[in-house]
């Protein structure tokens, strides 16, 4: 291990010797490449970016060369292939826990709270703690609302200079840091390793109550909200919490009505890029994710996911009144309006009521006749996109739900419910 002890030297006229390997070089400058790639091999053993910076600190700071008259002589500007911030630079403040080094005991005291776990600055409105002041002004944008940095291109605010950044890149179609396994491109050196980790199914945060493990330590902390029922970003309307700011704005757009991201076929506007993706793929037919059983596929890995319950037989989401098991929690919210009869949507025509707004929606459809959702081969419409996809499979004869009795196939799965009953008599 390289300290600051090690000292470079001179015995006789022509070589100068390492003092970590005793090798001796014939001039200076070969010494201090010699010592480089001691300090390279140090930093891949501690794999820690922050080593070169502690390392070169040690190394050459205090360095003195012996004469062949025993005087000692500084030796000048031994920093080989450091920037001029890092020439300057005096990191002599190091972390015990984790051997980072900084320039002002300020620093260090302020990256301990790291492994302490301390947060002094305290949020007034949700009551959320940070280690850095800079890091609660930044959290308090979220709750006022505010988005100082504004896009030229479109006019989108955003929290900090970074977002903006990021989101300079979909008008300028600059990613510089690709993938190598599916050559998706980044802004980022950071997002790209954390992509890396889809490859290879590395999930280094792992949740301490129930085990589940993730890709980024932000996706364990918005995870551990589910826990302990925390949701600091709140509804400046209506007041509900949510886990992410993600989901506040989400939210905040059902009250503005604000719907930035339009389809180029049909004109339907959505809050979100994402929701206007999977969108598209209605029109495009695309359907990326699939079952492996049935081979049916969805459009996005979520319904998949709710999919393969039906084969599994898993219904995690019990009632707590006739114990009737579903395969997620909002047919469980719908279940339960049986039961306590409430109804808070309401149709202002019929008077009908719903448990959820989006079924609301549809409803209202049957009223106004409006068909948003076309065949691209028939041109009928259709109430929503699930009345659409199985209109299709009259188009392509799919027909994914098979009768493992006789074997016949059919379009949805009620026609089999149905036909297995013949079996059951």
């Amino acid at each position: 291990m390289l300290t600051s002890n090690d000292i470079l030297y001179s015995i006789g006229k022509e070589l100068f010797w390492c003092d970590t390997c005793g090798r001796g070089l014939q001039d200076l400058i070969s010494l201090r490449q010699h010592v480089a790639e001691h300090i390279v091999d140090v930093i891949a053993d501690k794999n820690d970016t922050y080593a070169s910076h502690t390392l070169h600190a040690g190394l050459f700071s205090y360095q003195e060369a012996v004469t062949d008259e025993g005087v000692k002589e500084k030796i000048e500007d031994t920093t080989l292939g450091l920037s001029d911030v890092e020439k300057t630079s005096n990191l002599y403040n190091m972390c015990s826990n984790c051997g980072k080094g900084f320039t002002t005991p300020k620093d260090l005291t302020n990256h301990m709270r790291i492994h302490t776990g301390e947060r002094t600055h305290n949020c007034s409105v949700c009551g959320k703690g940070f280690a850095y002041s800079s890091l609660l002004t930044r959290h308090m944008i979220i709750h006022t609302g505010e988005r100082p940095h504004s896009c030229s291109v479109c006019g989108k605010g955003f929290v900090s200079s970074s977002n903006l950044t990021q989101h300079m890149s979909i008008h300028t179609g600059e990613w510089p840091h690709s993938c190598r396994v599916c050559g998706k491109g980044f802004v980022k050196n950071s997002y790209l390793t954390r992509h890396m980790r889809t490859h290879t199914g590395e999930r280094p945060h792992i949740c301490s109550v129930c085990g589940k493990s993730f890709v980024a330590s932000k996706d364990l902390t918005q995870h551990f909200r589910i826990h302990t029922g925390e949701r600091p970003h709140i509804c400046s309307v209506c007041g509900k919490g949510f886990t992410t700011p993600n989901c506040l704005t989400y939210h905040m757009s059902i009250h503005t009505g604000e719907r930035p991201h339009c389809c180029s076929v049909c004109g339907k506007g959505f809050a979100r890029v994402l929701d206007l993706t999977y969108h598209m793929r209605i029109h495009t037919g695309e359907q990326p994710h699939r079952c492996s059983v049935c081979g049916k596929g969805f459009t996005y890995s979520l319904l998949l996911t709710r999919h393969m319950k039906i084969h599994s037989g898993e219904r995690p989401h019990r009632c707590s009144v006739c114990g009737q098991g579903f395969v997620n929690k909002s047919l469980l919210t719908q279940h339960m309006s049986i039961h306590t009869g409430e109804w808070p949507h309401r149709c202002n025509v019929c008077g009908k009521g719903f448990a959820k707004g989006w079924v609301l929606t549809y409803h209202m459809r049957i009223h106004t006749g409006e068909r948003p959702n076309s065949c691209s081969v028939c041109k009928k419409g259709f109430i929503s996109s699930s009345h659409l996809n199985r209109h299709m499979k009259i188009h392509t004869r799919e027909q994914p739900h098979r009768c493992s009795v006789c074997g016949m196939d059919f379009v949805r799965g009620s026609q089999l419910n149905r036909h297995i009953k013949i079996h059951s008599g």
